[in-house]
């Protein structure tokens, strides 16, 4: 049982509310309720964040990318450091990697996370005896840490339009179509817990030709779809001098974009591509703190909230994992932008839970979960926020948490169980010795 003095459930905030949990979902929820012996006792109670997008294994270069070298640097220089750290792990490297980037993400307010992911092959680019060795390795790290995962094995062929040849950093990535398909199949044959899901990933319009999108959507119906797409300028025109269009109105000329599909990134856009995402209903799929980070430039939000567009957040390349961090960023992109400030927010509304809103529901769309809400019979995903000087309710509370100081994530019920305490997970000393000794063989 929790008992917490204040939650946000499906109908708004409620006081001193009591959940019965069983069998990883919530069962009863009694409204003035009194607290009772034994019950876990918190201050707010908040749904845990989707996590809509995920590399784990970047986790292990975090911070380790900040010396400028000759001329200038982006995103292009930036991938070529990732390329040799791929080629450097172990699948228990990857193991290792994942199970410490899950325990911050539940350190930090995530529940789900929808894990991109197109580390594949040997070292050497070899497929392992069994093709999802390294897939394997990310169900384990979500099954030992307790995050619900929505796994996204990731199509990748080739090294740029043309299609040119796949890069020699590229190697443990590359798949054939009938070999990626088997690859899925594998992966859903290795789901065991019900909260799990299977989608899949082409991996950008670059590395996946028109013929092998078209053969993979047949392939592989009914399924969640995630791709980046026009994340970088580069991107836009190459894809202009190939196909004559720009990334975004090519995938709507040449496959169904609905509900099914999130589009990450989604960061240079036209005025009618970013109407044509909103009224698609997908999802754009954005990573703040990353694509501040790789300097790629800023989503137009307002217009696409505007036109009723669906957002979620992800974490990317794990430079930083932090719920409230994406959601400020996000915001403060635009402030600096627009030289305003509340920019995402309607008027007379909180910023804080207008965005929380928004992710909670795109991410939950693109992960295909059930909706994150606390309310009888939804999932028992649960974000507990202390506030030690009790100044903020409701939400001014979320505001405070996410633009302010002195709110933080306590604890966290992950499909029932309590997985963090004190804003620490229960697992987190065991994987940080295991990733700190990774870090140490891979990276001297």
């Amino acid at each position: 049982m929790i008992f917490a003095h204040k939650a946000l459930l499906a109908t708004g905030w409620e006081n001193n509310v009591r959940l019965d949990i069983a069998d990883g979902h919530i069962g009863s929820v009694e409204i003035g309720a009194t607290q009772r012996s034994g019950d876990a006792r918190v201050a707010t109670l908040i749904p845990g964040m989707p996590n809509v997008h995920s590399h784990a294994f970047q986790r292990g270069h975090s911070g380790l990318t900040e010396v400028r070298s000759a001329g200038r640097e982006s995103f292009w220089t930036w991938r070529e450091m990732m390329y040799r750290f791929a080629l450097c792990v172990s699948p228990e490297d990857v193991g290792a990697l994942a199970e410490m980037a899950y325990v911050e993400m539940l350190e930090a307010g995530y529940t789900r996370v929808g894990e991109f992911h197109y580390l594949h092959h040997g070292k050497d680019g070899t497929p392992y005896d069994n093709p999802a060795e390294l897939s394997d390795r990310i169900f384990a790290a979500a099954e030992q840490t307790g995050i619900a995962l929505t796994h996204l094995p990731v199509f990748y062929a080739h090294g740029g339009f043309g299609p040119q040849a796949p890069g020699d950093g590229q190697r443990r990535f590359i798949h054939s179509v009938d070999r990626f398909v088997d690859l899925v199949a594998r992966c859903e044959a290795r789901l065991s817990r019900p909260q799990d899901r299977v989608g899949f990933a082409p991996h950008s319009l670059r590395a996946t030709s028109h013929e092998e999108l078209s053969a993979l959507c047949g392939a592989l119906p009914g399924r969640k779809i995630h791709t980046h797409i026009s994340e970088q300028v580069k991107e836009v025109e190459d894809c202009l001098a190939f196909y004559g269009q720009r990334p975004v109105d090519w995938l709507f000329d040449h496959a169904e974009v609905n509900a099914d599909w999130c589009l990450i990134h989604a960061t240079h856009l036209t005025a009618s591509e970013m109407q044509r995402i909103a009224a698609s209903k997908a999802v754009a799929g954005l990573c703040p703190v990353t694509e501040a980070n790789l300097g790629d430039g800023l989503f137009p939000a307002p217009e696409f909230l505007a036109a009723d567009g669906r957002v979620a957040i992800g974490t990317d390349s794990n430079v930083r994992i932090d719920v409230a961090e994406e959601l400020r960023v996000l915001e403060y992109g635009q402030r600096l932008h627009t030289r305003a400030r509340n920019v995402l927010a309607p008027e007379g509304g909180s910023t804080g839970r207008h965005l929380f809103d928004a992710s909670l529901a795109g991410g939950a769309q693109a992960l295909d979960a059930p909706a994150p809400l606390i309310a009888s019979g939804a999932p028992a995903d649960l974000v507990a926020l202390a506030d030690p000087l009790g100044l903020g309710q409701g939400d001014a509370l979320l505001d405070r948490w996410i633009f302010g100081r002195d709110v933080a994530v306590s604890d966290v019920w992950a499909a029932g169980a309590h997985v963090v305490r004190a804003g620490r997970h229960i697992h987190r000393d065991a994987v940080q010795a295991r990733f700190a000794d990774v870090l140490r063989h891979v990276l001297t």
